[in-house]
Parts: structure tokens; C-alpha cells; sequence
């Protein structure tokens, strides 16, 4: 049926043999999106009477709905039971929301709360299409969407990457992993990313509380983050206050992550802004990311456009599972003609900053949109802007040692891993706005803190008549992010 299948119309009927569930499992679906357009779902034969799909593409189902998709298979071909649709057009970072459902022994059985993303397309017999045959390498700014890709047949097979994604098993050497372009209307319709919600703590102690509301927006293809002074969001006062997030916070719950209250000195963050991360919804190890974006210019204003660890497998302090920058210039005049890119391994300098790279620019570079790019291999890193090669990362025989000669206490951790660990985990993306902090700037040069300071906090909002006149041009904004397996 094209609208309601048998088991939507007769789920009440069935209902009481849904039970049984809880004595069999449904094998897990399959599905492939496959080349040139289709979708595909298949299920292994286990001497079922039927199978029916529901799904939707792009939108959560309601409860047991019948769903974009509704239809029942009575017979298994070649040993699987498949449901087919030949002319959806998928496209990279499309989801499928569904439920699966099979009569085994006169009793009905349900799969539900399925999730899948199309991360890859698949030749009708099953193998893995090559988009390296279909795609052309540019270091100009503009590129092609994927939605608008033409593909043409492959005509080399495919060749095993190194990369690696949670929950993908087989990926092709130049795959398009990963793909955003924030063509969306708002932020919660980005199913790959969740807004963060709490106040961050060590080791960098920022001046600002990550807030969805407010602080993120998406306009003209673009994702766009803005501070905003907390007295402004909510009133005059509030810094004296108290502010709870745990109903909604995404830090650890029963800490100051999600719960602060003022004394004295120690006040609320004066600045809300907003940070978006993949690391529900993608994680990855080793690849090539490219990120177009504007970098924040203003006093005191920090870009994250990052990679974070997913499991800190190598600790969860001071940078000890790694972090990457992809694009880093600080938003003060004196500081945004240098660039940063590459791994912060600890909090503190020298080695803070060991293993970063820089490029100079006459050209400040928070006035314009670059494309950042950084190629993450198992053996090394290499940091580029506008297709320009600035800056290379080599470990060596291990991080370790340079870790060890700086007195890194934690640098032995790294033994237990490869020569790129702790650089040889799964990341996760992040985006965001971050301000002040006691690490990323030098006490002096006018700075209104000391890092040290038990008032660091509060002498930096104290001095904003000098630093909030130059946030005329304080957004973080994002064209778009893509990662290819290397």
C-alpha cells in the first residue's frame, strides 16, 4: 500500500503478540543509499512471514507512524527480505528516522527507534561507488556542494582508507565523510550537531557561559555565533546572581559546569555565547577537514573551530587526550595577522603552543572568509589556508619525548599508544566563541586581568568600556564543514 501498510492499519490487532519482542530480537536493518539515486533496507531471513519498513527522511517519527515510507514484503529474495525505493535522491548528511517490524511464528516483532545517516553511496551490487572518480581537487574558495555533484560510474575500485568512523565499517580512500553546509533554517533542524549548554571550567577557565539561546543563528547559508553580555540577555544584577542550567545542561550534572552562583568576587560570566559539537552524532580518526569560515575580531574573542577527543582515552585534564586547532587568530588587533593551526597537548607554555604551526598575513585574518584545512594521517599532521601549505607536524618516535623534556608528568600516558597519540583516538568537531580565559594571552599589553588573578574574572568586566566598543565585528561564522578519508 502507498500510504498505510497492514501492520500500521492493524497494530492494535498485533499489539499483544508486539510483546513478544522481549523474547526475540530483530536483526538490525541495512541501509544503503545507493548510485545513481534509491534507497535500499534489507534484513537477514530468520524464517519470517513478513517484514514491513516505516521510516521518514529528515523528520523524527511521531510514535509508531506509518511514515514516509510504509510497506510490507511478504517474500525474502536470495535470503534477505528488502524493501526498495528506486527514486528517492539521497543526498550526504540525509537521515532516516524509522522502525522495522517481522511476523516470525505467527507472532509480530518490533525494531524500533532507528537512526541512519548516508555517509557514503553504494553501487547496485552492493560495493562501495568511489566519488574520487566524479570529483576534482581545488584550492580556490569555492567549492561544490555535494548536493550538486553529477556522479559518473567508478572506474577504479575502491581503496581502503586509514580513516576510521564510530559506526562505519569500510571507507574509501578520498570518501566525503562528512559533509554541513548549514543550508538549514535554524539551529535545531542540524541533525548532526547538538548545542552545548553549560559553564566551561578548566583548564582554561573562559569569561563566558555557552547558551544556545540567543547566540546562534543560521542566515543566508551561514552558521553565525555572537557574544552577547549576559546582563543584556537577561537584566542589570544577574552577575551577582545565581544561574542553574542542569535541566538542560550538557556538562556534568552536580557540578559547576551546569550550576554557578556569585560571591564576592567570584561573579557569574559576563558574556553568553554559543559552541556546537558532532560529538553525539560523528566521531572520526584521521582524515582531511576543511572548514570556511570568518574568524571573531574584537578584544579578548577566541575562535574555536576544533577537534575534541571523544572518550579522553589518555586523560581528562590539561589537554592530556589532545586538541586540534583547525583555525585559530586571537580577535585583538595586534594578535589577528598570525594563524594558528595544529595540536595543544598541554595548558601551559612553552608546550602549549610547542606543537602549533603559524602563518603571518598583512591581512588581518578576522576580516575575511578562508578555507582552514588540516590533513590528520596516522603518521603526521599538515596544517593549510586557501590551499596553502603553512605548517607540518611531525611526532617523531612519539609526542611523548617532547612531552618528557618539557616535564610533562602525564606524557607517559602517550606510550601506550601510537607515535600520534594522544592524537590517535576519535575526535569529534566543535564550533564555537570562547572569551578571555587565563592561557591564550600574556599578562600585560593592557590586558585588565592577570591569569593568576583570583579577580581575573571580574577585572576583565570591569574594564569593558575598553573592549566591548571594539565587538563590532565579533561573529564566528561558518560556510561550511567537509571531511574526506585520507
Amino acid at each position: 500500500m502507498a500510504v498505510k501498510s497492514i501492520i500500521a492499519e492493524s497494530l492494535l490487532v498485533f499489539s499483544i503478540y508486539c510483546n513478544a519482542a522481549r523474547g526475540y530480537t530483530v536483526p538490525p536493518a541495512k541501509l544503503e543509499a545507493i548510485y545513481p539515486k534509491g534507497l535500499r533496507v534489507s534484513i537477514p531471513d530468520d524464517g519470517f512471514e513478513l517484514f514491513a519498513f516505516h521510516g521518514n527522511l529528515n523528520t523524527e517519527m511521531e510514535g509508531l507512524e506509518a511514515g514516509q515510507w510504509a510497506r510490507d514484503i511478504v517474500k525474502p529474495v536470495n535470503g534477505r527480505w528488502i524493501f526498495r525505493d528506486r527514486n528517492v535522491q539521497l543526498k550526504l548528511g540525509d537521515k532516516i528516522y524509522f522502525w522495522t517490524y517481522v511476523i516470525k511464528d505467527k507472532l509480530g516483532y518490533r525494531e524500533d527507534n532507528g537512526e541512519w545517516t548516508v555517509t557514503e553511496f553504494v553501487n547496485e551490487d552492493g560495493t562501495i561507488y568511489d566519488t574520487n572518480q566524479s570529483s576534482t581537487t581545488s584550492t580556490s574558495t569555492e567549492y561544490i556542494t555535494p548536493s550538486s555533484v553529477t556522479f559518473s560510474p567508478p572506474t577504479t575500485p575502491c581503496q581502503q582508507s586509514p580513516t576510521a568512523v564510530l559506526g562505519r565499517n569500510s571507507i574509501c580512500k578520498g570518501a566525503l565523510i562528512f559533509s554541513e553546509e548549514f543550508d538549514k533554517n535554524n539551529i535545531n533542524d542540524l541533525l548532526n550537531w547538538t548545542p552545548e549548554a553549560k559553564f566551561p571550567q578548566e583548564p582554561d577557565f573562559p569569561f563566558n557561559v555557552y547558551l544556545p539561546d540567543g547566540t546562534m543563528r543560521i542566515e543566508n547559508g551561514l552558521l553565525i555565533i555572537s557574544p552577547l553580555l549576559m546582563e543584556s540577555k537577561y537584566h542589570a544584577g544577574i552577575l551577582n546572581e545565581q544561574l542553574d542550567l542542569t535541566a538542560f545542561c550538557t556538562g556534568l550534572v552536580g557540578t559547576w559546569e551546569c550550576a554557578r552562583k556569585a560571591s564576592g568576587a567570584q561573579i557569574l560570566p559576563p558574556i553568553a555565547t554559543g559552541k556546537l559539537t558532532t560529538k553525539n552524532k560523528f566521531n572520526f580518526q584521521y582524515g582531511r577537514i576543511e572548514i570556511r569560515a570568518k574568524l571573531p575580531a574584537g578584544k579578548w574573542l577566541l575562535p574555536e573551530v576544533n577537534l575534541e577527543p571523544r572518550d579522553n582515552v589518555y586523560g581528562n585534564n590539561f589537554y592530556e587526550s589532545g586538541l586540534i586547532r583547525i583555525a585559530f587568530a586571537k580577535g585583538n588587533s595586534i594578535y589577528s595577522n598570525t594563524l594558528y593551526g595544529g595540536p595543544v597537548l598541554h595548558h601551559l607554555e612553552p608546550y602549549r603552543s610547542y606543537n602549533l604551526r603559524k602563518k603571518m598575513s598583512r591581512v588581518k585574518w578576522t576580516q575575511e572568509f578562508h578555507n582552514y584545512s588540516i590533513v590528520w594521517t596516522p603518521d603526521n599532521m599538515e596544517m593549510y589556508v586557501d590551499g596553502d601549505l603553512y605548517g607540518t607536524v611531525d611526532p617523531g618516535a612519539g609526542f611523548f619525548l617532547s612531552g618528557n623534556q618539557h616535564g610533562l608528568q602525564n606524557a607517559w600516558h602517550w606510550i601506550q599508544g601510537t607515535v600520534m597519540a594522544p592524537l590517535d583516538q576519535m575526535f569529534y568537531v566543535s564550533l564555537g566563541l570562547r572569551v578571555g580565559g587565563i592561557n591564550d594571552f600574556e599578562d600585560g599589553e593592557n590586558k585588565p586581568w592577570k591569569n593568576g588573578g583570583r579577580k581575573a574574572m571580574l577585572d576583565f568586566w570591569r574594564a569593558r568600556d575598553n573592549w566591548f566598543p571594539t565587538w563590532n565585528d565579533a561573529e564566528l561564522k561558518i560556510d561550511y564543514v567537509r571531511i574526506y578519508a585520507i
